[in-house]
């Protein structure tokens, strides 16, 4: 996948990108990023991207100008035309589903956002709008970030084994299972016995009661679309029946 990103401060994504998961992912050839400095784009000596809003009102709204300039020179660097992808509060919220969806363009193209936002017009370059949720950051570079992140991991290879992102929260529309490692007992906390059986069929039948407690009890809301046989309806009455003869007053504090 090759992925760019056009930004006013673009020299924010190489620690990220060149580091860990991504970093490997580009060593071996399955990532390329790249980032350019959307004041490229500008005609004045003080390489001005953004002004004063129409009507009034306080900040500076970014251009629309540098941002088509800058999205059809991006374009044409190729290989391939990109997805293009903007932030907003209006965009569609963005998930796992979309994670998965985007890591199989062959490009992605990010437009990241300063100031007070940008000039509406902007908007028409893009393929798609995305919201990572109901808070304000006060650019598109993290977005950006979060949205490559989450979509390249997927990409086959990336995490160096198959099936390393299959098990892993909302994969399968629950929150992931339990995980424990060594040692067996830490300051009187143990592992639960069925783990350390070596007993697969045992083991996966825990984990995904282990997967549908969790979401019950953190993510009721994922369970209203989640795919569940009988045999997960039936383990969540139990999962139910449970909780409420452990904690009836409430749910636990913290989730890991």
């Amino acid at each position: 996948m090759i992925v760019d990103a056009v930004s006013v401060i673009p020299e924010v994504f190489g620690p990220y990108v060149d580091a860990s998961i991504l970093g490997r992912a580009q060593k071996a050839g399955l990532l390329e990023f790249r980032a350019h400095d959307l004041r490229e784009w500008t005609h004045d000596r003080h390489r001005t991207v953004d002004d004063a809003p129409f009507g009034g009102g306080p900040g500076m709204l970014m251009k629309p100008a540098p941002i088509f300039e800058a999205v059809r020179a991006v374009q044409e660097l190729g290989p391939v035309p990109a997805h293009v992808v903007f932030f907003s509060p209006c965009g569609k919220p963005f998930d796992q589903a979309a994670a998965e969806r985007l890591s199989r363009e062959e490009r992605l193209l990010f437009v990241c956002g300063r100031y007070e936002g940008m000039d509406e017009r902007a908007y028409s370059l893009a393929d798609e709008v995305l919201s990572l949720g109901d808070y304000v950051l006060t650019g598109g570079e993290l977005a950006a970030l979060t949205v490559t992140d989450a979509a390249v991991r997927l990409i086959p290879g990336v995490l160096g084994g198959e099936g390393s992102a299959d098990e892993e929260s909302f994969s399968e529309g629950l929150l992931e299972f339990e995980q424990y490692t060594r040692p067996a007992v830490f300051e009187g906390m143990a592992v639960p016995d069925v783990l350390l059986s070596g007993d697969h069929g045992r083991i996966k039948e825990w984990r995904r009661s282990s997967a549908l407690e969790r979401t019950y009890r953190w993510r009721p809301d994922l369970l209203e679309t989640a795919p569940l046989s009988e045999k997960d309806r039936d383990l969540l009455a139990d999962v139910a029946a449970g909780l409420e003869d452990e904690n009836p007053t409430g749910p636990r504090e913290t989730c890991s």
